[in-house]
């Protein structure tokens, strides 16, 4: 309700001022916002760099309204959401620069968003920190295994003593509309390939079939594997004891995770200050430890935001990031547009100052046609210049086959691919339209000539139609897996079946080249291309700066959200799982694609 009230005065006072400063006087606002913007931040000496959890670290800036951009820059606010590399950047040019002298971890009240895979490139970056001999003081009155992920590399870590540790486990949630499609007369029919091809589980069922539960216990075990065997590197514990009080405690007291070897010791927040008010040599009663936050760092060491990066370089190693499902056409936010994206990889095949590229994945897959157009313009990269694919928290079915065409292929440990199969599925609205009074006739030329039709359902020779197309789909996924990994066909169908596996398994099985994350990938990349030292980075799509966004939109949209705070996660679910329907638009009704919406906790 105080954000609602919020946007509307702020709505209601841009209003008032537009009318009576009229646009002259809102250009200057925005010329004000943009100058404000482009400052870069100071680093004072002996200061504590603040990884804020509360932050979401993802691949890419997430598209804002330029309301929203206008905002931040004049109230001056730090960024909610940071791209993993320059996070990871920062980190390390912090543990070289001698204004800094600490890194401190805080803790967030709220749900940590970042993916595991990313946790893993951050936690990396953490460890290199203290291992320059700096230290990381990590506090929080609750902690949570995310947050904890990272956090358990501090050389001091505290809770309150009031606090609570949530060591429970991971588990994996899918919102099913079986039920809610059946009340409301939506039909549903599907066609598919693959024992463990899962992807259309929500549709058609009201919980999970015994194939994909095997497949999710199997991936969620090598997360969990992970997440122990790394937490306990730093921690006077062992990997088989953190999984014995997850399954015994699951929820410790500060006193007992203190006692457990979990954290260090209890703390007040005043006392964290007091301490990180020493380490900055902060003497002053009424002052605060001096700090900078990890958004503020990153402008003042990467002020360009957009590469390493020295312009006009003719050696450059191009990162472009897939983000989203994908889908024909030119695709939305947070869509991989087929046409939009095959072009941009076109563009960069000919540019002769590109000597690389590196393909950052993290989809879940989507429209098989757009796929195939996307992993065409990757094989054509392949013939001229190295093509490295990086894959993040997920990369699978459509995600994959966008990958597989690459010279390597590097994943995370926990990174989820595979899911190697094809389906499709079909929505009719005629049992909800006849109990509303609506019905439908047609007169056609040929039997198939409506076999598009909502209408309706699908006629058993029109299912068989679309399954022989889909079965044709699988069996040439087989043959370019085969191709491009050099792996027997009969291996490949063994491991495909639309089954999900870990980074680490498909490593394994040969689906990915090695272990690593996207900087491993950068490196490679410029091995390949053989540049030595003297190459740069630049990263695609390029971030819109605060200006170039206002002048594309000069009003933005706020969010709103009228919903009670413990209703906003359910219907958030609800909504997203929704909003996923509008991915599904292949002209052929073909998709390769992740059982969606899984969310793993």
């Amino acid at each position: 309700m105080r954000d609602f009230i919020k946007n509307i005065f702020a709505t209601i006072v841009g209003l008032i001022l537009f009318s009576v400063i009229g646009l002259g006087g809102l250009i200057f606002l925005v010329i004000t916002a943009a100058l404000r913007d482009t400052g870069v931040a100071q680093v004072e000496e002996e200061s504590m760099l603040v990884l804020d959890l509360a932050v979401n670290i993802e691949d890419t800036e997430p598209a804002s309204t330029t309301g929203e951009a206008l905002q931040r820059a004049l109230e001056d606010e730090d960024a909610r959401t940071l791209p993993l590399r320059d996070v990871v950047n920062a980190i390390d040019a912090a543990a070289e620069d001698q204004n800094i002298v600490g890194l401190f971890v805080r803790g967030t009240p709220g749900t940590m968003e970042t993916g595991y895979a990313n946790l893993i490139e951050v936690r990396a970056a953490l460890d290199r920190f203290r291992e320059s001999g700096k230290p990381i003081i990590a506090h929080d009155r609750d902690w949570t295994e995310r947050e904890y992920y990272l956090a358990s590399t501090a050389n001091e870590l505290s809770i309150d003593p009031l606090g609570v540790m949530i060591l429970n486990g991971l588990s994996a949630e899918t919102t099913f509309l079986e039920g809610a499609f059946e009340k409301y007369g939506i039909g549903v029919q599907v066609v598919r390939v693959g024992e463990y091809k899962s992807a259309v589980e929500p549709f058609i069922r009201s919980n999970y079939s015994n194939e994909n539960r095997q497949q999710l216990q199997a991936f969620l075990t090598d997360i969990w594997n992970e997440f122990a065997d790394t937490v306990s590197q730093r921690r006077e514990l062992t990997a088989q004891q953190v999984r014995t009080l997850a399954s015994a405690k699951g929820l410790l007291q500060a006193d007992e995770a203190v006692g457990y070897k979990v954290v260090d010791r209890t703390a007040y927040d005043d006392e964290i200050i007091a301490r990180l008010k020493e380490l900055t040599n902060v003497t002053e009663a009424d002052e605060s430890f001096r700090s900078v936050s990890l958004g503020r760092y990153i402008e003042s060491t990467n002020p360009n935001r957009n590469g390493d990066i020295v312009a006009n370089s003719d050696r450059e190693i191009a990162v472009i990031y897939a983000e989203g499902a994908i889908v024909e056409g030119e695709g939305g936010v947070r869509q991989i547009g087929g046409d939009r994206f095959s072009k941009k990889l076109r563009d960069l095949r000919l540019d002769e100052d590109v000597k690389a590229v590196v393909l950052r994945v993290n989809s879940p897959g989507g429209s098989a046609i757009a796929s195939e157009a996307i992993k065409r313009e990757v094989e054509l990269i392949r013939q001229e210049k190295p093509i490295v694919v990086s894959m993040g928290n997920v990369a699978a079915s459509g995600g994959y086959w966008i990958s597989m065409a690459a010279n390597e292929i590097i994943a995370q440990p926990n990174t989820i691919t595979g899911s190697i199969g094809v389906f499709g599925v079909f929505f009719n609205v005629q049992e909800i339209g006849n109990e509303n009074g609506i019905t439908w006739d047609v007169v056609k030329t040929s039997n198939f000539a409506d076999f598009e039709t909502a209408s309706r359902p699908k006629t058993e020779e029109e299912l068989a139609l679309f399954q022989t197309f889909v079965d044709t789909v699988y069996q040439r996924f087989i043959r370019e897996v085969s191709t491009w990994r050099e792996l027997p066909v009969d291996t490949v169908r063994n491991i495909a079946q639309g089954r999900v596996w870990s980074g680490l398994d498909a490593e394994e099985r040969g689906l990915v080249d090695r272990l690593g994350g996207l900087e491993t990938a950068i490196q490679r990349a410029a091995e390949l291309a053989e540049l030595g030292e003297d190459w740069t980075v630049q990263e695609y799509p390029r971030v819109k700066s605060f200006e170039e966004q206002l002048l594309e939109d000069l009003f933005g949209v706020p969010e709103e959200s009228a919903l009670p705070e413990p209703l906003d996660e359910v219907w958030n679910d609800l909504q997203t799982t929704l909003e996923d329907l509008s991915s599904y638009n292949d002209s052929r009704g073909t998709y390769m694609r992740l059982p969606f919406s899984i969310e793993v906790e």
